[in-house]
């Protein structure tokens, strides 16, 4: 089994979903007059998801190219990617269902919502279980690799819907406090989660330590610490969480605009790399 590229943004577009979703959910809740951000975060996760499973399906590695394998994935409810499917077969239809009544301007029922919710977070959860069951890469077979993309595509789709809020509606956005410490935890939990992992795989085998090894000295170094670590994590973490925790006030200045859009796109770009190093980095158990 070979994945790349095609399969990294497939668990990143999906997570990402999932994260959004979850966020509309929560900004409806807990600021019901931020309309634009909860029609964001609905909209963004069933178009996300869409992308995400045309990448999956067109991945050089099987797709269009077996075109069985698709039958044989849903016949085997044991396999991971099977239970993936079934998250998904009830995931998208929801997610496309509640779209569709906000741009209709239909209310969006509350048992809908909560179905919704269950499945975005078994869709991340999926997400992260894909990889974790292959037993021949140490990189993935960890019980902190979940953990890793679940906090991951929550904080991903966050940062999506937050996107929208800044550009469409930053006055209302800046208030929502919540929603920004939420941001900075995230931030850091995904930082202390990244770096425990790399240190039980690299203590646990030859093959993880080598493959830990590429992440942080070797060829994927620059993207690890300059794309993941430093643009996808410390920098979202010290943007929003110095007007949050320090001046306890946002700047409305264009500059602060600029800024804070420099983090929630970094938080987007370090989600993908996330996963893109995982796979690529990966190095198989050799069995003598």
């Amino acid at each position: 089994m070979v994945w790349g590229p095609m399969i990294a943004w497939y668990l990143f577009l999906a997570g990402a979903s999932a994260g959004a979703f979850l966020t509309s959910a929560f900004v409806e809740r807990k600021y019901p007059d931020s309309v634009k951000m909860r029609v964001a975060g609905r909209l963004i996760a069933p178009v996300f998801l869409a992308i995400g499973l045309v990448m999956l399906m067109l991945d050089a590695e099987a797709g269009l190219h077996n075109p069985l394998r698709f039958i044989y994935l849903v016949m085997n409810p044991g396999s991971v990617m099977t239970l993936g499917v079934y998250f998904i077969c009830v995931f998208m239809p929801v997610t496309l269902a509640v779209a569709l009544l906000e741009i209709l301007r239909r209310p969006v029922p509350g048992w809908l919502t909560w179905v919704g919710v269950v499945a975005a977070f078994a869709v991340a959860a999926y997400t992260g279980f894909l990889l974790g069951v292959v037993q021949a890469f140490p990189l993935w077979n960890n019980a902190i690799l979940p953990v890793l993309f679940v906090v991951s595509a929550l904080s991903a789709g966050l940062a999506a819907t937050s996107l929208v809020g800044l550009v469409l509606d930053r006055e209302r956005f800046e208030q929502m406090w919540l929603i920004k410490k939420t941001h900075v935890i995230l931030s850091a939990i995904e930082l202390v989660v990244l770096f425990t992992m790399l240190v039980i795989v690299s203590s646990g085998s030859p093959e993880g330590a080598a493959s830990v090894a590429s992440l942080v000295s070797g060829q994927y170094a620059p993207a690890f610490w300059g794309g993941l670590v430093l643009l996808g994590l410390v920098a979202p973490f010290l943007i929003e969480g110095y007007p949050v925790f320090i001046t306890k006030k946002v700047e409305t200045g264009t500059t602060s605009l600029v800024v804070s859009i420099i983090g929630e796109s970094g938080v987007l770009v370090g989600g993908f790399l996330l996963r893109l190093l995982v796979i690529m980095a990966a190095l198989p158990v050799v069995f003598l």
